[in-house]
């Protein structure tokens, strides 16, 4: 018998833009990258090249920060990228592109935020996200089995992951948080013959570690060493 189809599929987050940078509530305002975060780009590239890693296919948003991280590691293993809006972060709505205390003065967030609510009175809500996010996975399912690359945002990523693992959003955006720092990844395969899903590993960085990566590698060095 032929063996079993299998997904492996990459969920990659962008670079640092210059709205990271800056402190901007982002949403689908199209901020480039930043100089570190092209060099963030440039430096997973490296480290998939010596490590030999290949996908048949690039799948990205199209904003600018994803696109820009999407040329970048197109260019270095010479793989085709696939733009769909489907990967887009969510849209905020009127808090896209505010700074966060412009925003609380401008827009103050409700005291309970149910997940039917759309964010920044035009945007989004928890359940249109969860929705589109489902859509985004079931296009890439549509694809034949393969080594895939999706290169998307935080907020989205986070949709996706309760899609796959059947989490339904909550209210006051409470529930599990998946982290996702700048060009940080996730691995996952999926088999579709028995539909399991396995996860290999969240926010992967090794890459461009800072201070903030050697903290977290020390503090879950330390609890492992008291288990």
């Amino acid at each position: 018998m032929p063996p079993a189809p299998i997904y492996f599929i990459t969920l990659l987050r962008h670079g640092e833009s210059k709205g990271n940078a800056a402190g901007f509530h982002q949403g689908q305002a199209d901020f480039p990258l930043t100089e570190r975060g092209t060099a963030q780009a440039h430096a997973l590239s490296e480290r998939w090249l010596k490590e030999g890693v290949t996908f048949d296919r690039i799948y990205s948003s199209p904003l600018k920060r994803a696109r820009q991280t999407a040329e970048v590691i197109s260019n270095a293993l010479n793989t085709e990228v696939e733009y769909n809006p489907l990967w887009m972060e969510r849209d905020i709505g009127r808090l896209s592109g505010l700074h966060p205390e412009e925003a609380a003065e401008r827009f103050p967030r409700p005291v309970f935020v149910h997940p039917y609510q759309s964010i920044g009175e035009t945007g989004e809500s928890q359940w249109q996200l969860y929705l589109r996010a489902g859509a985004a996975v079931q296009s890439l399912l549509k694809r034949p089995a393969g080594c895939y690359l999706v290169i998307s945002h935080g907020g989205l990523l986070n949709m996706v992951f309760y899609a796959i693992l059947g989490i339904t959003p909550h209210a006051n955006f409470h529930g599990p948080r998946f982290r996702f720092r700048n060009t940080a990844f996730a691995t996952l395969t999926y088999t579709p013959d028995d539909h399991k899903w396995a996860v290999l590993g969240v926010n992967d960085r090794l890459h461009w570690q800072d201070e903030e990566d050697l903290s977290l590698r020390a503090i879950t060095n330390n609890e492992n060493s008291e288990e």
